[in-house]
């Protein structure tokens, strides 16, 4: 993706069969094809299996295995409920202390919760994950977990070793698999000559058009990162675009 000329006038699409003039863009890559892997001491030197929850496709596979999973929110909290009853162990690590929610989550709370989201990318900061915002939900089956003992969290390692993890005090934790359950990041690396960014990395938004630059249009990234919300945000962003371009409203 990039400008026409020097004056900011028409958007070059270009893809691998073709290229295209635009006057303006609804980009809606999200997050999903953008999985976040964190960078640690000896990460390339750990003998056993690395994957992201991107590639989760069970829990057999960690049959008899010691998995550490590594994260946060619900993807980890859901996946150490399916592995932990086929695994030799589980250690679940966090950098901050999960906090549980303990309320019915209701439609003003998720308002609120997309209000704050939305806050932060008006003023040019980069979203903040979910769970950072809400929480995690106190499910009968997450306080099962908690009680025998699957949820005790233990803060970050400080490296990684051909068979573990290891934290700041020596203590070693032997391991056969490494699953980061660290999320996403928007995929927006294609619209990088549009120089869209803020200096802290994130896009100032206003609704779902990026404010130095109107004719674009972001869906699935902020408060519009969720099936539903894209869905919404999508229709908006369409008749906004088209107003923008002068056209009439369909």
């Amino acid at each position: 993706m990039r400008y026409a000329d020097d004056e900011r006038g028409a958007f070059v699409v270009e893809t691998p069969a073709e290229t295209w003039l635009a006057k303006g863009i609804v980009n809606a890559t999200g997050t999903w094809d953008r999985p976040f892997w964190p960078h640690y001491p000896g990460q390339g030197d750990f003998r056993g299996r690395q994957l992201h929850t991107a590639d989760f496709s069970g829990a057999d596979e960690f049959r008899g295995k010691h998995v550490v999973v590594v994260g946060g929110g619900s993807s980890a909290v859901q996946q150490l409920l399916e592995i932990a009853p086929v695994a030799a162990g589980t250690t679940w690590v966090t950098r901050t202390p999960p906090v549980f929610r303990d309320t019915e989550f209701t439609p003003e709370y998720g308002r609120e919760v997309v209000a704050q989201v939305d806050a932060r990318v008006r003023e040019g900061k980069p979203p903040r994950s979910v769970v950072s915002v809400t929480g995690l939900m106190l499910t009968p089956q997450v306080r099962a977990a908690r009680e025998v003992g699957i949820l005790d969290r233990r803060p970050m390692f400080e490296r990684i070793t051909p068979r573990g993890v290891v934290w700041p005090d020596g203590t070693e934790q032997a391991a056969d698999v490494i699953l980061w359950a660290t999320g996403f990041r928007a995929a927006l690396d294609h619209l990088a000559p549009l120089g869209l960014r803020e200096p802290g990395g994130g896009v100032r938004m206003d609704g779902t058009h990026v404010v130095v630059e109107p004719r674009v249009h972001l869906v699935g990234y902020g408060p519009s990162a969720s099936t539903i919300g894209a869905s919404r945000a999508g229709r908006s962003a369409v008749r906004a675009l088209l107003a923008e371009l002068g056209h009439p409203r369909p």
